[in-house]
């Protein structure tokens, strides 16, 4: 049997989510204490000193570098859609444990940058919490497996993503039944009981590549026991659930839809709390929620575009030394092209932000 390589914490590699070390990094990233902040005697203090003591200086460039990580990390807040998510994923996997064939599945789709990749990942947090209550100290399991198919996947690609998750080889000179066989074996030993799958969307079933693709996964989902969960871009819409094979997976999987967000109450609740998350020593609480209309019409309702909007901000306002969010520190924030298309009638903003 093929077994896992073994890992160096410090690898790169290791901070991705499609690889084993990564995903376990993100479970301790999620369970960790926040960064506490300096009160602003002692962060003015730091400042001065650091004007003439080289120590100092060296001291407050690496808080520094800690609040821009801080904020570079995208600090999750449980939208609607995200409960909804791990509510739905979490009944289905307590249904799935007594099913030796067709297990259902769950199915995450909408556009692009409204939270599905989060919502997979919170549902993937849960169960691992969930698995690590019943079985403490069995470091040896691996409840949660989370992939991301590839532009234009084959078959052997989607095993070859399977396993390198679990540090497994992928030569070419192993076949693809050695290596589906040495993912199965791997899984069922380690008790994995969720698989994650994002990025679906880039399967078609309208070429054979992608059927053969499809029906890949499917050989797992039967061979492996575990529920399997996929996000991916208006999948209705597109080629996966088309045909005789699309009509299996809708026969057999739950639909959670995700969305723009409308200016209302969970829309306000989002950035305040957003803000909260703030570490910044000139910041006044307040300021951000003073301007969620303004934040939902220039990101156009996109959790996605909020977030990077308020992070790039923060990481601005450290770097300037401004240390505070304004409504011109937003503005300064160049977005993703698609908010821009939602704001037609908006004029771009100097540096070209919009």
């Amino acid at each position: 049997m093929i077994r896992p390589l073994p890992g160096q914490a410090g690898d790169d590699i290791g901070r991705h989510l499609t690889t084993l070390l990564g995903w376990r990094e993100f479970i301790a990233t999620s369970l960790g204490q926040p960064m506490a902040i300096m009160s602003e005697a002692e962060y003015e203090a730091l400042v001065t000193a650091a004007e003439s003591d080289p120590s100092a200086q060296e001291k407050k460039s690496a808080y520094d570098d800690d609040r821009l990580n801080h904020h570079a990390r995208l600090q999750v807040i449980a939208t609607s859609t995200v409960r909804h998510t791990v509510t739905c994923g979490r009944r289905l996997i307590i249904l799935n444990r007594g099913a030796v064939s067709a297990r259902r599945g769950l199915l995450v789709s909408g556009p692009a940058n409204t939270g599905k990749t989060i919502a997979l990942t919170q549902l993937g947090l849960a169960h691992e919490l969930v698995d690590r209550r019943r079985h403490p100290g069995q470091d040896e399991r691996i409840p949660v497996i989370y992939i991301t198919v590839p532009p234009s996947a084959t078959s052997r690609m989607i095993a070859a993503e399977f396993a390198r998750f679990l540090g497994l080889p992928v030569t070419r000179s192993l076949n693809f039944t050695d290596l589906t066989e040495a993912v199965v074996g791997v899984c069922t030993t380690a008790r994995t009981g969720l698989v994650l799958v994002d990025e679906i969307h880039n399967i078609s079933l309208h070429t054979r590549t992608g059927a053969e693709a499809s029906d890949t996964l499917k050989y797992f989902s039967e061979r492996i026991p575990a529920t399997f969960a996929y996000a991916g871009i208006d999948i209705e819409s597109g080629g996966l659930l088309s045909g005789t094979r699309g009509d299996q997976i809708a026969g057999r999987f739950t639909s959670v839809i995700t969305h723009k967000f409308p200016y209302n109450k969970e829309w306000k609740g989002l950035v305040a709390q957003m803000e909260e998350t703030l570490l910044l020593h000139q910041h006044k609480r307040g300021t951000l929620a003073k301007l969620d209309r303004f934040l939902h019409t220039r990101t156009g309702g996109m959790i996605g575009t909020l977030a990077h909007q308020i992070r790039g901000a923060a990481v601005d306002a450290i770097l300037s030394g401004t240390e505070k969010i304004s409504k011109s520190g937003l503005l300064a924030v160049d977005l993703d092209i698609a908010s821009g298309r939602d704001r037609p009638n908006n004029p771009p903003t100097a540096g070209g932000a919009g």
